[in-house]
């Protein structure tokens, strides 16, 4: 195990510095400095090894995580990363964007500051990329199977590399003209740089995956077309319908949803020319939402030198401390600063908007804003509380309802089941033989960890498939398995 009392010695919970918000602010890198490795290491021996390790419940990919706390406290990094990917593709990914189950399942977060689990894992990552340790890893030999993946996200990349792997001929096809999905367009610089994704995709391809970026399946390619071409195909579309705002003053200029908004932003980051960009610059931005994504929105308005950022949310301000019905080891709904909030503006909780309202030109200047209750599952609103505050640019922020049904799922005729997603057995294919589903598309919307978890148990089911007998790639879930985190 790790250090036996280190538990004991080290009763603190050390994170590396986020960079100073005035410095910051001014660049899109991302916003952590470097840690220092013996910070590190003896955050990792405070790792318990317990009985029953907890945290292996909290991730959906089971991650072996005493094992690899126990080999980081020893700085054996060789050694780390192989018990880190024996479950996880990924690590880099869910090191910098997974909200950490696993760290609220500690059992040491008891009566306890948690093991910093998280930054174990992307340390241990690192420092495998550093000395050369993540080398492509292709298979002996070939099947003479070919499998398509539609869509490059986190859970399609997961597939992809499994059954590359498992000697399958693998093509992903993403629609945007370069790989990577919303890791590429929806997770700004400032979270991850885009060359943490570029190099797995490296390696990838390095072991035979084959991406054709800037293909629409659906429209370039169709359903039928590609299941004549392929022995199984894998929709990993993501749930990509947004949430909308029903309200009057929807259609004004300059209310935009955040999908819209932020994928500009990021090819702008990185180097691109974006025509008629949306931008924050000298506005007073409200964003509607007050999750991951409007975090995004929030920390990307202001390095585009928004006036003022006001975040709105429907749902009172949670506790700083666990609610009696979210008991250990469960996800609580904490109140959580992200590095975006950090850099200004102000969250206002337990509010709705009524009416969007606009100027004499069309576009958005105020919201009109009231307090609500939430009681007996309903919002009420609160009577003598509403007020206008000003917007030039509102970014809604609300989540996502779905997979996109016209296309290639309408095409390939595929059951949807009573939430709008695609319908999935155990073994995650869908209602026609030969056609599987993984992530978000099948599951809803959920978490970058039950996306990666997803995409390597459905390359169990279709390498099964394939193989005509039960498969030897690692099964960590099963699609009846719902998320600590909605």
């Amino acid at each position: 195990m790790a250090d036996p009392t280190g538990f004991l010695t080290t009763r603190e919970r050390e994170l590396p510095a986020r960079r100073p918000v005035p410095v910051r602010i001014r660049d899109w890198k991302e916003v952590y400095e470097e840690q220092e490795l013996g910070q590190l290491r003896r955050q990792a021996g405070r790792c318990m090894d317990c009985g029953i390790p907890f945290c292996h419940s909290g991730c959906p990919l089971g991650n072996l995580i005493p094992e690899w706390n126990d080999l980081a406290w020893k700085g054996d990094w060789g050694q780390a990363i192989e018990r880190l990917h024996a479950t996880n593709n990924f690590p880099e990914f869910t090191g910098r964007l997974c909200p950490a189950p696993c760290e609220t399942a500690c059992v040491l977060g008891i009566n306890q500051p948690a093991v910093t689990i998280k930054q174990v894992e992307v340390t241990t990552i690192e420092q495998a990329f550093s000395f050369g340790a993540v080398k492509p890893n292709p298979p002996e030999r070939l099947s003479g199977k070919t499998v398509a993946v539609v869509g490059s996200g986190p859970a399609g990349l997961a597939v992809a590399q499994q059954l590359t792997r498992a000697g399958h001929t693998v093509a992903v096809y993403e629609r945007a003209d370069q790989a990577g999905g919303l890791l590429r367009y929806g997770i700004p610089e400032f979270k991850m740089e885009k060359s943490v994704l570029d190099r797995r995709l490296n390696q990838m391809e390095a072991e035979g995956t084959r991406f054709r970026n800037g293909v629409n399946i659906g429209v370039d390619i169709t359903g039928e077309q590609l299941r004549k071409r392929f022995n199984a195909v894998v929709l990993s579309t993501g749930s990509t319908i947004p949430r909308d705002l029903p309200v009057p003053g929807r259609d004004l200029g300059g209310v935009v949803q955040a999908m819209t908004y932020l994928p500009q932003a990021n090819r702008v980051a990185v180097g691109e020319e974006v025509e008629d960009q949306i931008l924050a610059t000298g506005k007073d931005v409200i964003v509607i939402g007050g999750g991951d994504t409007g975090a995004d929105c929030i920390g990307t308005a202001h390095r585009q030198g928004a006036r003022s950022v006001t975040s709105l949310e429907i749902m009172p301000q949670p506790s700083e401390a666990r609610a009696a019905g979210q008991p250990w080891p469960t996800y609580p709904m904490l109140f959580r600063v992200a590095s975006a909030h950090e850099e200004g503006g102000e969250r206002l909780y337990a509010v709705s908007t009524s009416e969007i309202l606009g100027d004499e030109d069309g576009n958005v200047r105020a919201l009109r804003i009231g307090e609500v209750r939430f009681e007996d599952g309903r919002f009420t609103p609160v009577e003598g509380t509403e007020r206008e505050i000003p917007a030039q640019l509102v970014l809604l922020a609300m989540g996502f309802v779905g997979p996109e049904k016209e296309g290639v799922v309408e095409q390939l005729g595929v059951e949807l089941d009573e939430r709008g997603t695609i319908r999935r057995d155990a073994s995650y294919m869908s209602s026609v033989p030969g056609v599987f589903v993984a992530g978000d598309a099948g599951r809803g919307q959920s978490l970058i960890v039950w996306a990666i978890a997803e995409g390597r148990a459905a390359a169990n089911g279709v390498d099964a498939y394939l193989s005509g007998r039960p498969s030897a790639l690692p099964r960590p879930i099963n699609p009846t398995d719902r998320p600590l985190v909605v």
